[in-house]
């Protein structure tokens, strides 16, 4: 014995799945490997007494298939760390491989996994279980025989499948000691565009149905849930997905060319990486005021990234090649599959949560964009006989066909009535409000810089876009300056600087830039728009960060003036002064 069994678990338990969502998917893997037609991923939950409420929390996590189900000899391999059905080349066709997946994702999430499968009606289960308890106590130092075993009877009144089917599988959480969400709604709402998006192809294509249930205890008879995944297709070439109106029942994106289909060797492997690509119809933003604010722009917005699939199972969404916080990136898709075969080419880590070595590559790769790495400096960064060699080439092609892309979005018309409805005087954003106090100090003889200075509008458009080119302004700043009414222009952008953001005055435009490396971005815009990181939290939580970080930011100020002695202090405390004059002007506005 190597590693004694109590001290290896606490490191099994930290195995690298991103959330609860993640390691469900592990299960839903099993099931789907296993010929499941049908998977319920059902949650209970539990009334608890609090002080003065009643609160339901989630208790008990199960996932329940209709497939071929287990006998005992492949259960207890299950059951095992690095064991299984799939270990062997020639059974690696499918999602399965590692061995891993059913213990590993069950104890990253709770302390106990119970498994009941059965091959011939219900009343032929079998049972096993882990119980990382018993196992930290040296109490539980193999996998339980498997025994028969009578499912208990609230999922089977539950599960619409086990009442049909001959052979299934139910695995069932309890004590979910690590399990970041805390309410079924929590798993509900950061499952079903994970999942929704890992399956899509076989939710699509009828192979599989993906069903959300949820129950308290108290009440079998009623689900608190009761919904079907739907598949959430980051190309949007499908039809009838989780995209919102009105593009649920329609496509909306198209194809980009034809899928580009590039051969691997690599050692004795023969295979094949396929690519695809799609962009916006301009339907989808043609006429359309600010289209990226739009329910089916901020579902876009979620999905940035390039979808790597393995064996039809969606990976990770990579955002290696994507380009920062430039809106546009929602607009197109693309998608990379293989088949498991080239796992140790893509870098598949044993949970299938990443694909480390095409992040790697592409990662260097984006480095020819910032000039910090020439093409033919990348394919000597590896060694031939390095597996992250066979996806250079492929993936500075992919970049390239991404510049095409990004410049056909560019070029397509948002159409002047969405324009020109997006900028009118009534309208609520930042930059408008912002324009309005400008010319209302300006007609009480306040004048600044820019309102001194020509209107970019009167200029020589060609000349004026090559000039703020040469000054390292990006292609949507410039359009942003030029094309839109207000006076005023907010970007997100890497400042090499300590600076929170910079006041640049193009004109008669005054453009301001936050510094996405600075944390008062992270803790104040990222926390307050919708994003990953912000979906990760709930909206209070969003709230009262966002509100430590303007606290701090404030406090950050005192104690900046506190530091000032004699003049210096003085004209720290007329600047505070005067900003907040402008403010006053700038933040009365009407509720």
């Amino acid at each position: 014995m190597i590693i004694p069994p109590n001290l290896a678990i606490r490191s099994l338990r930290d195995n690298g799945y991103k959330n609860a969502a993640s390691a469900i998917a592990e299960l839903i893997d099993n099931s789907i490997q296993h010929k499941s037609k049908n998977v319920e991923l059902v949650c209970l939950e539990q009334d608890i007494q609090l002080k003065s409420s009643v609160r339901s929390q989630l208790h008990r996590i199960a996932v329940i298939d209709n497939g071929s189900g287990m006998n005992e000899d492949v259960l207890y391999r299950a059951l095992q760390f690095g064991n299984g059905t799939n270990l062997n080349p020639e059974n690696q066709k499918g999602m399965g491989k590692f061995g891993m997946g059913l213990p590993s994702s069950s104890i990253s999430q709770a302390k106990k996994v119970e498994v009941w499968t059965w091959k011939n009606g219900l009343n032929s289960a079998i049972y096993s279980y882990l119980c990382v308890t018993e196992i930290e106590k040296g109490i539980m130092t193999d996998v339980p025989e498997p025994i028969s075993k009578e499912i208990p009877s609230e999922y089977i009144k539950i599960s619409n499948l086990m009442k049909d089917s001959q052979s299934g599988t139910l695995v069932l959480w309890s004590n979910l000691d690590r399990c970041n969400w805390k309410t079924a709604t929590s798993i509900f709402k950061h499952s079903e565009s994970l999942i929704g998006r890992m399956y899509r192809y076989f939710i699509d294509s009828k192979k599989a149905e993906i069903k959300f249930l949820a129950y308290n205890t108290s009440n079998y008879d009623k689900p608190t849930i009761n919904v079907l995944a739907k598949p959430n297709d980051p190309l949007y070439l499908m039809s009838n997905t989780a995209c919102p109106d009105p593009f649920h029942d329609k496509p909306m994106f198209e194809k980009w060319g034809n899928d580009i289909i590039y051969p691997v060797k690599y050692g004795e492997i023969e295979s094949q990486i396929k690519v695809r690509f799609s962009y916006s119809k301009p339907e989808s933003r043609a006429n359309v005021r600010n289209a990226g604010d739009l329910p089916y722009g901020k579902h876009a917005k979620t999905n940035i990234g390039i979808s790597i699939l393995r064996a039809n199972r969606e990976l990770l969404l990579d955002k290696s090649l994507t380009i920062g916080h430039n809106t546009r990136e929602r607009w197109w898709g693309c998608e990379v599959e293989f088949e498991p075969e080239l796992d140790e080419v893509f870098g598949v880590t044993n949970n299938k949560q990443y694909a480390s070595n095409f992040t790697e590559v592409a990662s260097i790769v984006k480095g020819v964009e910032d000039n910090l790495i020439s093409k033919e400096e990348i394919n000597d960064e590896f060694d031939e006989e390095d597996p992250k060699k066979v996806l250079v080439n492929i993936i500075l092609d992919i970049n390239s066909k991404l510049s095409t892309i990004r410049s056909l979005i560019q070029s397509q018309k948002e159409g002047s009535g969405g324009e020109k409805a997006r900028h009118t005087k009534d309208s609520n954003t930042p930059e408008s409000i912002a324009t309005d106090a400008s010319e209302k100090r300006e007609s009480e003889g306040k004048k600044s810089v820019s309102d001194n200075n020509p209107h970019i509008k009167d200029q020589d458009i060609d000349i004026v876009t090559e000039e703020l080119k040469d000054e390292g302004l990006s292609e949507e700043e410039i359009e942003n300056l030029i094309k839109f009414d207000e006076k005023y222009v907010i970007s997100s952008t890497s400042l090499d600087s300590d600076a929170f953001f910079s006041v640049n005055v193009k004109y008669d435009k005054v453009l301001v830039q936050l510094n996405v490396n600075h944390p008062a971005y992270r803790n104040l815009m990222e926390i307050l728009d919708d994003n990953e990181l912000s979906t990760e939290m709930s909206y209070e939580e969003r709230l009262k960060k966002a509100s430590l970080g303007i606290k701090l930011l404030l406090l950050s100020w005192a104690r900046y003036e506190d530091e000032q002695i004699g003049n210096f202090k003085e004209r720290a405390q007329q600047f505070r002064r005067e900003w907040g004059k402008v403010a006053r002007d700038f933040m009365d506005i009407e509720d």
